[in-house]
C-alpha cells in the first residue's frame, strides 16, 4: 500500500510544483514506484514532467468527477517506475461542480484507493489556496510536507494552514501526520535566509526537515525542459538536494 505524501502551502511561489516533481523523480530512481498527482488546475507538474496538455484526453477532473478510474489516468513519463495522473485547466470547475456532493471532501481519496496497491509513493502537487482541492489532497494524505520559502513573510499564513490541517486532521483524516517542513529557495549569501531558518526550527524544532533546498538555477531551468533536475542536470546543487530530501524520507518512514 502506497505511501501518500501531500506538498502544501496555500501561498504561492514557494516551491511546491518544484518539490512534487524532483522528490518523485528521486524517489523513482531509488528504486521505488512512485505516482505524481497533478491536483493543481495550473497543471506546471504536468508540463513539468514533458506532457502536453493539448493531447491528453482525460485528466484528474475526470477522475474526480467518477468518469473514469485511476487506473485509466496514469501516464508514463521519462523515469520508468515514475507515473503521472495530469491535470489541465478544467480541474478549476471540481470546487463549484461538487459543491453540493456529500462526499466531496473525500472524492480524490476514493480514486487513488484504486492503484494505492501498485505503488510505494503517491505524491499530490496541491494548488495555491485553501480551496476543496487541497482540502481533498490533504484528506487522501498519510503525511503532509510544507514548503516553506526562506524570505520575507515566509511564516506568514502558516498559522492558517496549520488551523485547516487541525480540521482535517479532527473531522476527516484522523491519521494525519506532517512529514516535515522544508525549507526552499535558501540564500547562503543573505541574512535573511539563515534567519527564516532558525526562526522556524526555532518554531518547528525537530519537524524542519534537514535538507535544505538552495536557490538555484538550473532548478528553475528544468520545467521549461519538461525535466525533473536530476535528468537535466544531476550534479547541481538542486539534484542534490532533492535526493538528500528523498533519503530522509525513506531513513526517516519504514517502507511500505
Amino acid at each position: 500500500m502506497a505511501k501518500i505524501l501531500c506538498i502544501t502551502n496555500q501561498k504561492g511561489g514557494v516551491g511546491k510544483t518544484t518539490t512534487a516533481i524532483n522528490l518523485s523523480a528521486a524517489l523513482a530512481v531509488s528504486e521505488k514506484k512512485t505516482l505524481l498527482v497533478d491536483c493543481d488546475p495550473q497543471a506546471n507538474a504536468t508540463t513539468g514532467l514533458g506532457l502536453d496538455k493539448s493531447r491528453i484526453d482525460k485528466t484528474l477532473y475526470h477522475g474526480l468527477i467518477g468518469e473514469i478510474s485511476a487506473e485509466r489516468l496514469l501516464m508514463d513519463t521519462e523515469i520508468e517506475s515514475l507515473k503521472i495522473i495530469p491535470s489541465r485547466m478544467e480541474l478549476i470547475g471540481f470546487d463549484v461542480e461538487m459543491m453540493s456532493n456529500p462526499h466531496r471532501e473525500t472524492a480524490l481519496k476514493t480514486l487513488l484507493s484504486g492503484v494505492a496497491n501498485a505503488f510505494d509513493y503517491i505524491i499530490i502537487d496541491c494548488p495555491p489556496s485553501l480551496s476543496l482541492l487541497t482540502v481533498n489532497a490533504i484528506t487522501a494524505a498519510d503525511f503532509l510536507i510544507i514548503p516553506l520559502q526562506c524570505e520575507f513573510y515566509a511564516m506568514e499564513g502558516l498559522g492558517q494552514l496549520l488551523q485547516t490541517i487541525k480540521r482535517i486532521k479532527r473531522s476527516l483524516n484522523p491519521d494525519l501526520k506532517i512529514a516535515g517542513i522544508l525549507l526552499t529557495m535558501f540564500d547562503t549569501r543573505t541574512n535573511l535566509s539563515h534567519q527564516v531558518a532558525e526562526d522556524a526550527t526555532k518554531y518547528f524544532k525537530e519537524l524542519v526537515f534537514k535538507t535544505t533546498v538552495p536557490r538555484n538555477v538550473r532548478l528553475s531551468e528544468a520545467p521549461s525542459f519538461g525535466k525533473p533536475i536530476l535528468l537535466y542536470d544531476v550534479t547541481s546543487t538542486g539534484s542534490i538536494s532533492y535526493f538528500n530530501l528523498a533519503k530522509e524520507i525513506l531513513g526517516n518512514q519504514p517502507g511500505p
